[in-house]
């Protein structure tokens, strides 16, 4: 439990002293906001949830494309 507790103030320690690492971490976050948030609504749309209309349906979907064999 020592260890974890030293092991986590080292990053803490690493963190309060960052100048330009924290504006990196902003960037990061940002574009991981707009890759999983933005695109998501623009490019992966719910296809399942258009095209079948019941949780039933769509498992039955979903069971009979991993089990095809082709």
């Amino acid at each position: 439990m020592n260890l974890l507790k030293k092991i986590f103030n080292f990053y803490i320690d690493g963190f309060k002293n960052m100048t330009v690492g924290k504006t990196l971490w902003l960037i990061i976050f940002i574009k991981l906001f707009i890759m999983f948030a933005i695109l998501k609504i623009f490019f992966f749309p719910n296809i399942l949830k258009s095209n079948f209309n019941t949780d039933e349906e769509r498992s039955n979907h979903v069971i009979e494309q991993i089990t095809n064999i082709k």
